[in-house]
């Protein structure tokens, strides 16, 4: 079993509990406006790996991870670009008693919808990106509907996976205060959510979609203040 990996972080801070070994997937279906990733979303951008090369380097880390509590995180990209890869690392990982995190916007091809159910068995923790709880704002950011997250969402409640949803907060973008409650409102329905992550716009991946070939339309979008961040969590963390 190969797999295409953009790159790997060996010693995360926050991406799950604890120091986690970052698999970065090549490859996802989503264009989302505020991506700091963008040399992520082609699949071949990656190099391939085996899944034992890859159990044989997170091997190496092991002892950090198990000190702090930690595991390995499958990010991207979106690792569910990759379904049988992802499905094979899992596998791997709880047979050897490895905490594991999928980083996921949710987005999953019809033709690869009868895994999710096996992938979130396998799956410790899942780190689910809502861009927006508004259907239409969703797709504005993404270019994809909203109703495969939301479904992933409903999945994990129905199976009682631990969840930490994250939502991004865009000045003039996602920061509304209808769409906020909306995004409350939503998340306090199912009691496998653990934590809210607002996490803040970054501008560290400007640079990035030039060389891509792609305009960056929040080009003179600056990133939130502490203050508008802390309002934005006073609203959707209650």
């Amino acid at each position: 079993m190969t797999g295409h990996i953009h790159s790997i972080e060996t010693a995360g801070m926050v991406d799950g509990p604890g120091i986690r070994y970052v698999v970065f997937f090549a490859g996802c279906q989503l264009r989302c406006l505020y991506c700091h990733n963008p040399d992520t979303w082609d699949r071949g951008a990656g190099k391939s790996m085996t899944v034992d090369a890859l159990l044989a380097d997170i091997a190496k880390y092991r002892s950090y991870m198990q000190t702090s509590g930690g595991g390995v995180t499958f990010t991207g990209g979106d690792p569910l670009a990759q379904p049988e890869f992802l499905l094979a690392m899992l596998r791997a990982c709880r047979e050897r008693g490895i905490h594991t995190a999928v980083d996921t916007a949710g987005y999953v091809r019809d033709a690869e919808k009868s895994r999710v159910r096996e992938i979130l068995a396998l799956t410790d923790l899942l780190l689910l990106d809502i861009k927006s709880a508004n259907a239409d704002k969703f797709a504005k950011i993404t270019g994809v509907s909203q109703e495969s997250t939301l479904n992933l969402l409903r999945l994990s409640g129905e199976m009682g996976v631990p969840v930490w949803v994250r939502h991004v907060i865009v000045p003039g973008l996602t920061d509304g205060e209808d769409e906020l409650a909306a995004l409350g409102q939503l998340v306090r329905q199912y009691d496998n959510v653990e934590k809210v992550d607002l996490l803040p716009f970054s501008k560290l991946g400007e640079h990035k979609w030039a060389k891509v070939g792609r305009e960056y339309t929040l080009a003179n979008v600056q990133p939130p203040t502490e203050a508008e961040m802390a309002r934005a969590r006073g609203i959707v963390v209650k």
